[in-house]
């Protein structure tokens, strides 16, 4: 990924919104009753909070956190407010993030996505009294594992050709 040879395009709106709409459209599959399912709106946010921190801010996460909780039948706000807070951390480090390899990037999102978790757990907690267990930690492991293959296919259109040709301008 931070392969000097790589000069990146402008990333289009269109295509940051049609991502986390697929991301969306991912969470939105009935695999709800199994542990370790990764967030993908989760990983979508973070993943453009760090790259356009300017087009994808905490209101799109909080945008997307209300729709998750319309569909998860859960307390209006839970996941909004865990995926704003997921937005704020990933802003704040951003251009630390960026200087790293992608493998040394998933470590630094790692506890981003566990604070976050454990934001909407402790709801939960609050309002039900039911502490699900341990293993639902496993989910930010999981997302996390898949920052390598998120950050390959979402710069994948706006990496430029490597070999240099005499009509392209740069």
């Amino acid at each position: 990924m931070n392969n000097p040879l790589y000069i990146l395009l402008p990333v289009s709106s269109t295509f940051i919104l049609v991502s986390l709409l697929l991301a969306f459209i991912f969470n939105l599959l009935p695999l709800g009753g199994y542990y370790a399912v990764p967030d993908c709106v989760a990983l979508a946010i973070v993943f453009w909070s760090i790259h356009e921190p300017r087009k994808v801010g905490i209101g799109v996460a909080f945008c997307l956190g209300l729709l998750m909780d319309v569909h998860d039948g859960s307390l209006l706000g839970e996941n909004a407010l865990s995926y704003t807070l997921l937005s704020y951390f990933s802003i704040m480090m951003h251009r630390r993030v960026l200087w790293f390899g992608t493998a040394t990037q998933a470590l630094h999102i790692l506890p981003l996505l566990l604070i976050a978790q454990t934001v909407q757990l402790l709801v939960r907690v609050m309002v039900s009294g039911k502490f699900p267990g341990w293993l639902v930690f496993t989910e930010s492991f999981s997302t996390a594992a898949l920052w390598p293959i998120a950050t390959w296919i979402l710069l994948a259109p706006q990496r430029r050709a490597i070999d240099h040709d005499a009509t392209r301008p740069i």
